[in-house]
C-alpha cells in the first residue's frame, strides 16, 4: 500500500471518530482558545511517552488512541486559529461545517505530506514511533514558545505550520502502528 493510501486510511479512521464526538458532544471544543487546544496535545504525547519509557499503561488504553487524538486536536487548533474561540459550546458551527473544516485541513496535511515525503524521500519510515513522539513533544513547545510571543516570531513558522506537522507525525505513528513496519517499536 502506497503512502498516500496509508495516509487517507490512518486520517478516514481519526475522522470517524472525530465526526461520532461531534454527534456526542456537538462543537462543544469551539469554547477552547489554541493555546488550550496546545495542552490537549502536550497530555496526548507526554502519556505516549511515558508509555514508551515505562513500558507499561495503568490505564487500559495503549498509545494509538493517543495518536488518534493528536491528530484530531491538531485540526481542532487549526480551526480555532482560524475562526478563534466562541463564546458559548454551541460555537457558532453546525456538524456540517465543523466537517467540512475537518475535510478541509485534512486535505491539507495529506498535500503537506506527499511534498515533504517527496523531498525527504519517505525518510519517516526508517523512523522509530518514540522519535515521532519526542518531535510532536518538542513541536509543541515551540507551539507554546510562540504562543508566548504572540504568535510574532523573527525566522519560524507559524502556530499553523507546527500543529500541521503535529499531525503528520501523529499520522506516522498510526501508519506504524497499523501496517507494522519493522521499524515500528521503539
Amino acid at each position: 500500500m502506497e503512502t498516500r493510501e496509508q495516509f487517507e486510511q490512518i486520517m478516514a479512521e481519526c475522522r470517524s471518530l472525530f465526526s461520532k464526538k461531534l454527534c456526542d458532544y456537538g462543537p462543544a471544543w469551539r469554547i477552547m482558545r489554541p493555546s488550550s487546544v496546545t495542552d490537549q496535545i502536550f497530555i496526548k504525547a507526554n502519556r505516549i511517552r511515558s508509555i514508551e519509557t515505562k513500558g507499561v499503561a495503568l490505564v487500559d488504553e495503549g498509545i494509538r488512541p493517543e495518536f488518534v487524538g493528536i491528530v484530531n486536536y491538531a485540526i481542532v487548533g487549526l480551526i480555532q486559529l482560524e475562526l478563534g474561540p466562541a463564546d458559548d459550546i454551541e460555537g457558532g458551527m453546525t456538524a456540517d461545517e465543523a466537517m467540512a473544516a475537518y475535510d478541509r485541513h485534512a486535505n491539507e496535511a495529506l498535500q503537506l505530506m506527499l511534498r515533504k515525503n517527496h523531498d525527504y524521500d519517505e525518510a519517516w519510515r526508517s523512523m522509530r514511533i518514540s522519535s515521532y513522539t519526542d518531535l510532536i513533544l518538542m513541536k509543541v513547545f515551540r507551539t507554546k514558545q510562540i504562543e508566548s510571543l504572540h504568535g510574532r516570531t523573527l525566522v519560524s513558522e507559524g502556530i499553523d505550520a507546527n500543529y500541521m506537522d503535529m499531525m503528520n507525525y501523529a499520522v506516522f505513528g498510526l501508519i506504524k502502528l497499523t501496517f507494522r513496519d519493522d521499524d515500528a517499536e521503539g
